[in-house]
């Protein structure tokens, strides 16, 4: 397709990315990167990019990348629960400052003999292109003004991007429990000298430490310095003397943006514009380079531009969707966390990285042998029977074959024995911890007055419908108690295994469907 004037809004950097594409693509068309800040002003600390991101990025543009990971810096992951720790190798994430990231791609955009403008506000309107591409973030106006049907959900908890003066060794995922409740902290090095340090709670905890006053009094250009006063003395041990420091930094809620559709007419949307992913799953960074890539290879496939945007959303958009569902399910989890910090680290960390059903228990058991070895080890040492022996079979398959003692059950495994008088819960949710969530265990807890032993969830065999049934379970079996079973198919052993390991529950009724 001959395109002879691209319009990029928005100097992040998806808009830049794209800008750049486009050009290489298209050497003879004119594109304009509109952006309506000064050139090296951003907000924000540092971003991360994870392999698979870095992979599509070399196939696209491998110079750009070349100097993005030479910049960058490499660190593995933690788990930090009071003084006990466990680790994850992960040096193929990148964290780079989000600062010379923007610096990296104005360069290459540049180079590829893209314009870039600086300092004033252009709306659709405004602009004679064939393409208007808006890279205008989660606050989009041309989103907010056009016919794309936006739907923006709010999350439960509350959050907080700040940073540290120095580089951390690793990144960090640490619980504080203070005298107002639980905070935890996502927290990661991006240069040399600097990290990311990321704080969440949940509303009853943020207002019983005063931070709802602190955050209505901070100006909308200011850092809520109170909260970062106080988390600097709850993550005194994380931070290790340093201070944390504000960008524009106050408590948010996170905000979760769908739209019926990513183009209209001349324009399509990309990026946080377009659709957002809850920051504990995949960065906003990450997926808005990943539809540049989209893009611009759907723009070199087609004739005419309403072929081309209709290749560009059937591409990406069930690609985003499943990780806006991961990302939902990432977010519900973090904002239940404070529900699991009874858990000893080495578990708490397979429920982190089992907590969405995108890392199946047998591949992190390849990657972090030793942390799934001694997980596993705890969870049979909580039923009191020693471990099944490592013969060589897949974690999976000794987890479920792992004896249970529990008052007067002797069980050879964790499958749950036919015919256990259990009390019946059917399980129809999206969201364990909503109202209808919280029905059902007001309904579990009268049962349990009533003298209920324990609990069997029932409900659809899709996989969704299990991993929710498998996050309620872990609701009842921490806030109600009792015995506690979940039915799903037999394909899902491995969902049913982490679930295990992670304390979502007790038994399991792996069911054999029909063939």
């Amino acid at each position: 397709m001959q395109l002879r004037r691209v319009a990029v809004l928005g100097g992040g950097p998806g808009g830049l990315y794209t800008a750049r594409l486009v050009k290489l693509a298209h050497p003879s068309c004119e594109v304009v990167v509109h952006e309506q800040g000064p050139a090296d002003a951003t907000f924000g600390f540092g971003v991360g990019l994870a392999a698979g991101t870095q992979r599509k990025l070399a196939a696209a543009d491998p110079d750009s990348l070349r100097d993005i990971v030479s910049a960058g810096h490499r660190h593995d992951m933690t788990m930090q629960v009071g003084g006990a720790i466990a680790r994850v190798h992960n040096d193929r994430l990148v964290g780079i400052a989000r600062t010379e990231l923007l610096a990296i791609l104005q360069r290459h955009a540049e180079k590829a003999g893209v314009e870039l403008e600086f300092g004033a506000r252009r709306g659709v309107d405004d602009l004679d292109a064939d393409l208007v591409v808006a890279a205008d973030g989660v606050n989009s106006v041309t989103r907010r003004e056009g016919p794309f049907g936006e739907d923006v959900g709010l999350g439960r908890g509350l959050y907080l991007w700040g940073g540290a003066e120095f580089a951390m060794p690793d990144a960090v995922f640490a619980p504080q429990t203070t005298e107002h409740g639980t905070f935890v902290t996502h927290a990661y090095p991006y240069s040399g000298g600097r990290s990311t340090f990321l704080v969440e709670t949940d509303e009853a905890t943020w207002r019983r430490a005063g931070f709802d006053v602190s955050t209505a009094a901070t100006p909308p250009d200011g850092s809520d310095e109170t909260s970062l006063r106080y988390l600097e003395q709850a993550f005194a041990g994380q931070l290790r003397g340093h201070r944390l420091i504000g960008n524009r930094t106050r408590w948010l809620r996170f905000r979760t943006v769908h739209c019926a559709r990513w183009t209209a007419g001349r324009v399509a949307l990309l990026g946080d514009a377009a659709h957002t992913a809850h920051f504990s799953i995949g960065s906003g960074t990450k997926l808005a380079m990943e539809d540049a890539i989209g893009l611009v290879e759907a723009l070199a496939g087609a004739d005419d531009p309403t072929a081309a945007f209709a290749r560009y959303e059937s591409v990406r958009r069930p690609a985003v969707e499943r990780l806006q569902e991961l990302a939902r399910r990432s977010r519900l989890w973090w904002e239940s966390f404070p529900a699991r910090t009874h858990l000893p680290v080495d578990r708490l960390m397979v429920a982190y990285m089992t907590r969405a059903g995108n890392v199946p228990l047998d591949r992190f058991a390849e990657t972090a042998p030793d942390v799934v070895g001694r997980a596993v080890a705890g969870y049979a040492a909580e039923s009191g029977s020693p471990p099944v022996p490592d013969d060589g079979r897949p974690v999976t398959d000794r987890v479920l074959d792992q004896p249970l003692r529990h008052d007067d059950l002797d069980l050879g495994s964790r499958a749950a024995p036919p015919g256990t008088a259990l009390h019946p819960v059917e399980v129809a949710l999206t969201d364990p911890w909503d109202a209808p969530g919280d029905a059902l265990l007001d309904d579990a807890r009268a049962a349990r007055a009533r003298g209920a032993v324990g609990f069997r969830l029932t409900g659809d065999g899709d996989r969704p419908s299990v991993l929710t049934r498998l996050d309620l379970a872990e609701r009842i079996r921490t806030e109600v108690g009792g015995l506690v079973v979940v039915d799903a198919p037999a394909g899902l052993r491995d969902d049913l295994a982490a679930a295990l390991v992670s304390g979502r529950t007790d038994l399991v009724n792996p069911i054999e469907e029909p063939a």
